[in-house]
């Protein structure tokens, strides 16, 4: 009404700069994130950002897809910001100038899962070097993720150290992301690797064991990194430096540490000192 009022004693001109003002005010700004399935497949995303985005005005729309193609979408300008796993890919990313203010956020680590019967005698391999080479002698079934993602670098690297290319029909590509992958390897009864925190969010849903875990090997960072505005002008930088500067911060670390299902924590921060924030 109060507005209704004002329109009234103005021109049509002076009218419409008065509506488009109001408008502006009230639209949502937003700020576009490209990130691993992980982060989303898990639940951590849908739990934390809604504190993120009440406190900053601020809607973040998330694109989930694999590591890979999450810095791709970030070189293209397509984002504003990415949270990735990909350690080797940030590094080329950051170094060719299309990232800046690369910070760390969390990690969890690898596992290897598969059926409860073990086929492969996965159980009391030395580490998981030992245990891909077990699968690939018994060609037991593989699911791979196939897509670039964080998850399928650090399963490259493996089959790297164990000094073969996978092929064959025990090996199977899924360009899946990684929830869709465990599923997958569920029901083909088959071996894959899995970051922690999605294998607990989906453990309802499928009866995979772990056979292996705790290798430094298998050492899962997170980083986050604002699309190099120099680069792509048109990047919401300031605002993807609130997100960065906010996950990174006690509250948000507190928040990533909260996050947590049947009593364990998915994802443990690092970007503040241990027992400072959380």
């Amino acid at each position: 009404m109060v507005t209704r009022r004002i329109l009234s004693g103005l021109s049509i001109s002076a009218a419409l700069s008065v509506l488009l003002s109001v408008t502006a005010a009230s639209a949502q700004e937003h700020v576009r994130l490209s990130t691993t399935t992980s982060t989303e497949n898990s639940g951590l995303l849908a739990a934390i950002l809604p504190t993120f985005e009440q406190r900053f005005h601020l809607k973040v729309d998330v694109i989930a897809v694999g590591s890979g193609k999450a810095l791709k979408l970030a070189e293209n300008g397509d984002v504003d910001v990415v949270l990735s796993h990909a350690p080797e890919l940030e590094d080329a990313f950051v170094k060719a100038g299309f990232g800046v203010n690369r910070r760390e956020v969390m990690y969890n680590d690898f596992i290897i899962v598969g059926p409860p019967s073990d086929p492969a005698k996965l159980r009391g391999s030395s580490g998981a070097v030992d245990a891909f080479k077990q699968i690939a002698a018994a060609q037991a079934t593989f699911i791979s993720r196939g897509d670039e993602s964080g998850t399928h670098q650090k399963e490259k690297d493996l089959w790297k150290a164990v000094g073969i290319i996978p092929s064959g029909a025990w090996y199977v590509s899924a360009g899946q992301g990684m929830g869709e992958v465990l599923l997958m390897a569920n029901e083909r009864q088959a071996y894959t690797l899995a970051d922690r925190g999605t294998y607990i969010a989906f453990k309802q849903k499928q009866d995979l064991t772990i056979t292996n875990e705790g290798d430094p090997a298998l050492f899962n960072p997170y980083t986050i990194s604002a699309v190099n505005p120099a680069k792509q002008p048109h990047a919401r930088y300031i605002e993807a430096m609130e997100l960065i500067a906010w996950i990174t911060a006690p509250d948000g670390q507190r928040a990533i540490a909260g996050f947590t299902m049947d009593g364990q924590v998915l994802f443990h921060p690092t970007a503040v000192p241990p027992g400072a924030a959380p």
